[in-house]
């Protein structure tokens, strides 16, 4: 019996960097705590993101935000891991030297802060994200607990990641390339599955009663939490290799009709 399904956003369910969501998945998430089942949306981005994205059932699902630094339910916060300061100065005085075609964010357990000029990205944070942020001289001379920084470069981050911005850190701290163009770095504990396996936990929910959708690296330890996981069919080889199924992708609603087949019996094409 399925209580649990939990799906990566961008690349899975939306297009990257985008805010809209299909509407059909509203009603879907409303037919699934009828059933008594729970969602969880499991994303790199930052809670308030998320919750925008989700604005018409936020009191209904479990938001799995920051690759599961921080794990939030019905208004309360159920996980929240902090970097170490030390990391967080070197990461940043890292990608600033190496990153110079792209921009950084760092988020905090209330928000974001940045301290680009670039307004394109304060557009695409504001306008694609809908993040929650400040703009700051220095993100470096804020007194506040920092959870994630995130690199970006538009179009694709994926060489300067794979080669620099993650083996540079990877003794030291949780870091992975998070859609094309961004590069995630968390403290070393944080994993979006070590985070799904805490919200099996706290809601006494085994890995067989569980679904998992992803589509990037970063989803990697969140399907292998799940009992059943999807690939969409867009998704890395190295994500493919360890579901145990593939679905279709975001633009052919593919999580949407996989959940309406597997929970419901119902062909979602059928229905449109």
């Amino acid at each position: 019996m399925i209580k649990l399904i939990a799906s990566d956003i961008d690349g899975t369910l939306v297009e990257n960097s985008t805010a809209v969501l299909h509407p059909e998945m509203f009603d879907l998430i409303r037919k699934l705590k009828q059933k008594g089942i729970l969602f969880c949306a499991a994303s790199g981005r930052q809670y308030q993101s998320i919750a925008n994205m989700f604005e018409p059932v936020k009191d209904d699902i479990i938001f799995l935000a920051e690759n599961g630094a921080h794990i939030r339910y019905q208004g309360n916060d159920i996980a929240l891991v902090e970097m170490k300061r030390e990391h967080i100065e070197e990461i940043v005085h890292t990608i600033r030297r190496e990153n110079t075609d792209g921009d950084y964010i760092v988020s905090t357990n209330d928000g974001s802060i940045m301290d680009t000029k670039n307004q394109e990205f304060i557009d695409l944070i504001t306008y694609g994200y809908r993040n929650k942020f400040r703009l700051v001289e220095d993100v470096l001379a804020e007194d506040v607990p920092i959870i994630k920084v995130a690199a970006f470069q538009k179009g694709s981050i994926r060489e300067l990641g794979e080669s620099i911005l993650i083996p540079a850190f990877s003794d030291k701290v949780k870091a992975t390339m998070a859609g094309e163009e961004w590069v995630d770095y968390m403290d070393a504990s944080v994993d979006k599955g070590d985070a799904l396996k805490s919200i099996q936990e706290y809601f006494h929910i085994k890995k067989e009663e569980t679904i998992a959708f992803g589509d990037n690296s970063n989803d990697i330890g969140l399907l292998k939490a799940a009992g059943m996981c999807f690939a969409v069919e867009t998704a890395l080889d190295e994500v493919k290799a360890v579901a145990t199924d593939i679905c279709p992708s975001y633009d052919k609603k593919g999580v949407y009709q996989t959940i309406n087949r597997l929970v419901f019996g119902e062909d979602a094409d059928e229905k449109e």
